[in-house]
């Protein structure tokens, strides 16, 4: 039997569903998986998102990110026998799945492994993969081989990436422990690396660097079947805290290069160099009548040779009506996390609705908005002329009035 958890609804609590097979429109993912007797054997949470990248029957190469995993079945996931290792398995979208396989090594009994974990994705969904050039499932696997102790509960509140191929696969809020001992979930953490430095580090309080150069401004765009899709123009500059260490990084346009994808409700900018993995921008519309920035996604090699990655989904920047450009040419920061900030000069973006390659009619950012100044410093004069003239008359009245009294 699998029981899985809704997220909480507002003055609802929980809502906690036990099916035999089911399924459940989740972001969050929560499976609560139990043996014969109803005692809970496997217990996991997370969170997860992927992009894809596949071939066009044009030649070109685009990127797909898949964030919205929609309703999500648990068929195939069971708690292990003598022969084979417990097993999450989740079902998604069109031809989607996912399995996580943990093992048991005798030679260590006190400990567990996350052994491999697979993803499958069928380009023959159209609506995914419209123009894809081969239309077929693809199977991307990844050993893991991560030990947990046998009676802990990993936790990995931090992104942790996998990269295989053409697949990134994005995880956090990572809690897991696939062998429960006596039906009771352990309340001992076992930490990932990055929630151990994460929990050990004392507070960072950036400071005020000194800026470089003013990034130069670079032209991008992602081109689909129908021609020109997005349009971005854009100076950027990067803003990382890292170990304690803060750095500033101009990204060059010349040594850049940008990908993507375009589809109805989502647009993709993903921008890679020497030294960015990717970069992405990904759009979204709401309301049918708007659209925004989303999501931030990025993976880097730091100067000291280690990898920064950190991801943000629930983002709202650049918002313009559908069918128009967003423009803010004075610096603007998109702030992705309390590390990692995105600084932006002389910026204009349209990720949906672009004619013959163009920019539409821009929305100006309140920055740039220097109209409204002229009405103030007009009013405040006039304010000021009032106030003087009053005190004038007031004085001139009481000078008067003592006039008056001396005759």
């Amino acid at each position: 039997m699998v029981c899985f958890r809704l997220a909480p609804v507002p003055g609802s609590g929980f809502l906690l569903l036990c099916l035999v097979l089911g399924a459940v429109s989740s972001y969050a993912l929560e499976l609560n998986l139990t043996d014969s007797s109803n005692a809970t054997c496997l217990y996991a949470k997370w969170q997860m998102n992927f992009t894809i990248r596949y071939e066009t029957t044009d030649k070109h190469n685009k990127t797909v990110p898949i964030s919205d995993l929609g309703a999500a079945t648990y068929n195939g996931s069971f708690c292990g026998d003598d022969q084979n290792g417990p097993k999450i398995a989740v079902q998604f979208g069109s031809g989607f799945s996912w399995i996580v396989n943990f093992t048991k090594e005798a030679a260590s009994p006190s400990t567990y492994l996350v052994d491999t974990i697979s993803f499958s994705y069928n380009t023959n969904d159209n609506k995914t993969f419209p123009d894809a050039k081969e239309k077929e499932v693809f199977t991307v696997n990844n050993r893991v081989a991560l030990k947990i102790p046998l009676n802990d509960i990993f936790r990995c509140n931090s992104l942790s990436t996998l990269e295989n191929r053409d697949v990134v696969q994005h995880y956090w809020d990572v809690h897991v422990q696939a062998f429960v001992q006596n039906g009771t979930v352990s309340t001992t953490e076992f930490l990932c690396d990055k929630d151990k430095t994460v929990t050990t580090a004392v507070p960072i309080v950036p400071t005020t660097l000194p800026s470089p150069t003013k990034p130069v401004v670079g032209s991008y765009s992602v081109v689909n079947s129908n021609g020109t899709c997005l349009l971005a123009t854009m100076g950027l500059q990067l803003n990382i805290t890292h170990d304690k260490v803060a750095s500033v990084f101009n990204i060059n346009p010349n040594t850049t290069n940008a990908t993507g994808s375009c589809q109805p409700q989502t647009a993709l900018l993903r921008l890679s160099s020497s030294n960015i993995k990717y970069l992405d921008f990904v759009f979204a519309v709401k309301n049918e009548n708007r659209f925004y920035l989303k999501e931030v996604n990025v993976s880097m090699i730091l100067v000291n040779g280690s990898v920064y990655s950190i991801s943000n989904t629930n983002l709202s920047y650049w918002d313009a009506p559908l069918g128009s450009s967003y423009m803010c040419n004075k610096e603007q920061t998109v702030s992705v996390s309390g590390a990692f900030q995105i600084n932006t000069f002389d910026l204009r973006v349209q990720p949906f609705s672009v004619t013959e390659g163009k920019y539409s009619t821009a929305q100006e950012c309140s920055l740039d908005d220097d109209t409204i100044l002229i009405p103030i410093i007009v009013g405040a004069g006039l304010s000021g002329l009032i106030i003087v003239i009053v005190i004038a008359y007031l004085i001139g009245r009481r000078k008067s009035y003592a006039g008056y009294q001396t005759l």
